[in-house]
């Protein structure tokens, strides 16, 4: 399985074993920035670790401190392999675009339709520089 994404925001093509979120997700106080863990335990995975994974988020829960949260697992190397969003969110990116300014190594953000997230769910899942993502053999 393949497919073309848009690319949000440049970084290091990866791969990493997909995590496609069943809900959308608030990155402050859901994920831990310290560990790259699903800390919200209303949340349907929580525990789950999103750390070098590819990771399909569905939506957001909106906060200005999202991209305080993402950019502390960019130092911190937890951060997702890569991001895979159904709608971009500009508040959660800037945490991208600031880690690169920084010079820090980043994880790529693609845009992709939702309709395609359940076909590389649980799967190994290669993001090219080019923004397309196909699943490993």
């Amino acid at each position: 399985m393949s497919a073309a994404a848009e690319i949000l925001v440049p970084g290091k093509p990866s791969a990493g074993e997909a995590l496609v979120l069943s809900a959308p997700i608030s990155f402050w106080g859901g994920v831990d920035p310290k560990s790259g863990r699903i800390a919200d335990v209303r949340h349907p995975q929580h525990g789950e670790t999103i750390s070098g994974r590819v990771l399909f988020l569905p939506g957001t829960i909106g906060s200005s401190s999202a991209s305080a949260v993402l950019l502390e697992l960019v130092h911190n190397g937890h951060a997702p392999a890569a991001l895979v969003l159904h709608e971009p969110d500009a508040i959660l990116l800037l945490g991208l675009i600031v880690a690169r300014e920084m010079g820090w190594e980043t994880p790529m953000a693609v845009r992709l339709g939702r309709d395609l997230f359940d076909g590389y769910r649980g799967r190994t899942v290669s993001v090219a520089e080019d923004g397309a993502l196909t699943v490993a053999a």
